[in-house]
């Protein structure tokens, strides 16, 4: 996706929860575009107190209001020719959503407290963790402004549902932070890995940069293991059902096959059909998982 739209000047919205890694999309795709000669510059609009917002991304000129000393360029202008990148998009005030719209259809603005129309050549990436479409229904974000600034929009899944990535992006971690401590960690364990996987990273993979970079600190050259690891894996709940072996077990015989498709079909229920959490769920390697799912024609009821 960023390969198709780099080279483009179309707006970019990128989506997903804190710490999946939407600064880096925006910057990957301003590297891959024409632009990447342009400035890269980056606006947190949560960051900003709202009475500043507009002079931050717009500029003023001199006594626009009070403190207003002398001119000062927006954001905006030192973009020019390059990207702007406009982080949690969502927080930003409706005073300021209709003023944003009429830049992005004309990419001309006046400072505050100007008159002098401002021409910008400047690509704008947008980015955000909230629902847009909740706060278009509570009358908090522009419905025309949304439509406008996701022309084309990528949407990161949170690390929970990415199982298969944490290890490699794991061993990419430990490489990077690795050439600026002193000791370098050996590796990560078996065991430490298998906690990693375990684990349902709210933070996402900032949270997993910060895990591996305090554990390189700890291990101080050796291997990486658990108790290095700032998370608490969850301890595999209890299997309670009717075919418990707590109690007798009937004069007929059991269906061991039938409890076993049926503890398969609840560890891919529970996992959201993650094949890697499932198979952690129920003890199993990957392949053991996927050899249960044919032997029952589980793979069907998958969703699309």
């Amino acid at each position: 996706m960023i390969e198709s739209i780099a080279d483009t000047d179309t707006t970019v919205l990128i989506r997903g929860e804190s710490g999946v890694g939407k600064d880096l999309i925006a910057r990957a795709v301003h590297a891959a575009s024409s632009r990447q000669q342009g400035p890269f510059v980056k606006v947190n609009c949560a960051a900003i107190p709202q009475e500043l917002l507009e002079s931050e991304l717009f500029g003023h000129e001199r006594g626009a209001f009070t403190g207003a000393h002398r001119r000062k360029p927006g954001q905006f202008e030192f973009a020019n020719t390059g990207t702007i990148y406009l982080d949690e998009i969502g927080e930003l005030p409706l005073s300021l959503q209709a003023k944003l719209l009429h830049v992005l259809q004309d990419f001309r603005f006046s400072r505050v407290g100007g008159h002098m129309p401002i021409d910008v050549d400047a690509r704008v990436i947008a980015a955000t963790n909230r629902q847009l479409e909740d706060a278009m229904a509570q009358g908090e974000f522009r419905e025309d402004l949304y439509y406008r600034l996701g022309v084309f929009e990528i949407a990161l899944p949170p690390l929970r549902e990415r199982l298969d990535d944490v290890l490699e992006l794991a061993d990419a971690f430990l490489a990077e932070i690795g050439e600026h401590v002193g000791r370098p960690a050996a590796g990560i364990s078996r065991e430490a890995r298998e906690h990693l996987i375990a684990y349902e990273w709210p933070g996402n993979v900032r949270e997993l940069r910060n895990a591996i970079e305090r554990a390189v600190i700890l291990a101080d050259g050796g291997f990486i293991r658990s108790e290095h690891l700032p998370v608490n894996a969850p301890r595999p709940s209890v299997v309670k059902s009717d075919d418990s072996p707590s109690g007798p077990l009937p004069a007929g015989g059991v269906n061991l096959e039938a409890i076993e498709r049926s503890l398969v079909v609840r560890a891919l229920t529970q996992a959201r059909h993650n094949k890697t959490r499932a198979a952690k769920l129920l003890g199993l390697t990957r392949a053991q998982l996927y050899s249960r799912i044919e032997k029952y024609g589980l793979a069907e009821t998958e969703p699309s």
